[in-house]
């Protein structure tokens, strides 16, 4: 699995295009890209207050400025829209299908790969991701999947990994923020390296000092590196702060070998976008284009509830009562020097209703350019405007049905183009590293990879009995797939899952038959045992 090899671009240090001594980490180029990260994240995670001040900028300079900041809402409505497509996409199982027979090696392995990395629920997380920052980013590796180094650092353990410990193919999440691709001159969409890149702070004697842990991505090769940083500054050009590094010396990773020899045909990690673009490697979320208009209806909750907050407190005129201690209404007391003045509350034309109906509209613009129809969120959440709910889908058709969620069923297949190919695309690399890494390994059984596919659901609700008429009708009544196939798309079982049903299907079958019959004649009336006939029984 491991060869020690030289490095002889280390002798042209004008090669490394992103890490050098005296570069800056992170690159400057990338700094936008990291912000835009941290700010969707924080527009998502409902704290908008930490990053947008509109309201409370605008009317700064007026006494209306503290009571705005106590009264601040985020209204949270991006997070069901953005956990939608990642619902629809896995909500139902896909199934994955290595193409082999069940009892293959290859289909074991693919079925294992999926299982033991539990690439349903990783799906799902990266999709929501995506919709969040634009990119998500997987990856596969052979090792050990604990992380044992607490044992040894107890010496609980002597080598790397206890012995009852295992090794196996892994498929894991990258954060997006650690990964900085190297696009070819002339083609912005290919890779001729995907580095990923974190700081490392380490105590020494009581100061931390930062590393720049590095592993370089190539095609059958991940190239491990280990730099000293130096503060830099801290860049606010795009909200939030990034911490800036000078990149010093080249330092020893502590590693047997720096470069790993993966025995893959292509890079071992893979990068999912949400919404990809012909002119820029990474991918745009649905936080990103919508994130204005979340601020503007967070603005507009805020003077939505601050005029509530003053209609419900009023302030009061009438004439001069002579005394400090007059009972109020609640709000403040205004005296009026004029004979005989009816008291009354001081009122002004708030706008409410405007507000409400611009409101909904900001909301809809949101519905509709994230692709979500708001009755899949429950209802119309505005009560005070002019409504945009499509309905629901109750007494209706299956066509009218899905005709219905079109838009975001569009979405859901444009998500999935990304997704599909990267997960297939880290399975077969799996299995290659595999073999690979087991090469001469006793007790191990080599397999010829297999590029497996994956069958999605859409995520629509569907009518199986009108499913299965119309299979009928299109097939004259003749069956349309085997039993086996039909209990694993039912129930959303594997090969293996669902031939143990049809054996015990089969059981059932013979132990409701009863015990063969090998020689009806014995149980003839009047039959002997050598096969003559008896001499008929007289009636009398």
């Amino acid at each position: 699995m491991y060869e020690n090899m030289t490095m002889p671009w280390r002798e042209h240090p004008e090669l490394d295009e992103m890490f050098a001594e005296g570069k800056q980490f992170p690159p400057a180029h990338e700094v936008e890209r990291l912000a835009k990260y941290k700010r969707l994240r924080k527009v998502f995670d409902g704290k908008q207050w930490e990053i947008y001040e509109r309201a409370t900028e605008i009317l700064k300079d007026t006494p209306h400025a503290d009571q705005l900041r106590k009264l601040y809402i985020a209204a949270n409505i991006i997070d069901p829209i953005v956990k939608t497509p990642a619902d629809m996409l896995v909500g139902e199982k896909p199934t994955f299908d290595s193409g082999e027979p069940a009892d293959s090696a290859s289909h074991k392995s693919v079925m294992n790969i999926v299982d033991s990395n539990s690439l349903v629920k990783l799906t799902h997380e990266s999709v929501i991701g995506n919709g969040i920052r634009g990119d998500s980013w997987i990856k596969a590796r052979y090792g050990y999947r604990e992380d044992f180094s607490e044992l040894r650092e107890y010496g609980l353990i002597d080598g790397e990994a206890p012995e009852w410990a295992e090794m196996e193919p892994i498929i894991e999440h990258v954060s997006a923020a650690n990964v900085f691709p190297e696009t070819k001159q002339g083609d912005v969409k290919s890779f001729k390296a995907v580095n990923v890149a974190w700081v490392e702070w380490v105590l020494d004697k009581r100061e931390e000092i930062p590393f720049l842990n590095v592993e370089r991505h190539y095609p059958g090769y991940v190239i491990h590196e280990r730099y000293r940083l130096y503060p830099l500054s801290v860049d606010e050009r795009f909200g939030p702060q990034i911490d800036t590094f000078t990149i010093g010396k080249r330092v020893s990773t502590g590693r047997e070998t720096d470069v790993v020899e993966t025995g893959a045909k292509q890079r071992s990690i893979f990068h999912i976008p949400h919404d990809s673009l012909d002119d820029q490697w990474y991918g745009q979320g649905t936080v990103e284009k919508v994130e204005s208009l979340l601020a503007a209806i967070n603005d507009r909750l805020v003077q939505i509830d601050y005029i509530l907050w003053k209609h419900s407190d009023p302030a009061m005129y009438g004439p001069p009562t002579g005394n400090d201690d007059t009972t109020k209404a609640g709000g403040s007391y205004h005296e009026v020097e004029k004979d005989d003045v009816i008291p009354g509350y001081l009122t002004w034309n708030s706008q409410l209703d405007g507000a409400f109906k611009q409101l909904d509209y900001l909301l809809g613009k949101v519905y509709q350019i994230t692709e979500t129809p708001d009755w899949m969120l429950g209802t119309s959440v505005v009560g005070g405007g002019t409504g945009n709910s499509a309905g629901g889908t109750s007494h209706t058709t299956n066509a009218a049905i899905r005709s219905r969620f079109l838009p975001v069923t569009k979405k859901v297949k444009r998500i999935r183009t990304s997704v599909d190919k990267a997960l297939r695309d880290a399975i077969y690399v799996s299995q290659q590293i595999e073999n690979y890494a087991n090469e001469g390994v006793k007790g191990f059984e080599s397999y010829d990879p297999v590029y497996p596919t994956i069958k999605w659901k859409d995520g629509v609700p569907r009518d199986e009995k009108e499913d299965a008429e119309v299979s009928e009708i299109r097939t004259g009544g003749k069956p349309t797939v085997d039993q086996k196939t039909s209990i694993r798309r039912q129930d959303d079982l594997d090969d293996k899952q669902a031939q143990k049903i049809l054996d015990a299907i089969e059981d059932d079958d013979e132990r409701e038959a009863g015990p063969a019959v090998s020689d009806p004649e014995m149980f003839r009336e009047g039959g002997d045992v050598d096969g003559e006939a008896d001499e008929p029984v007289s009636e009398s």
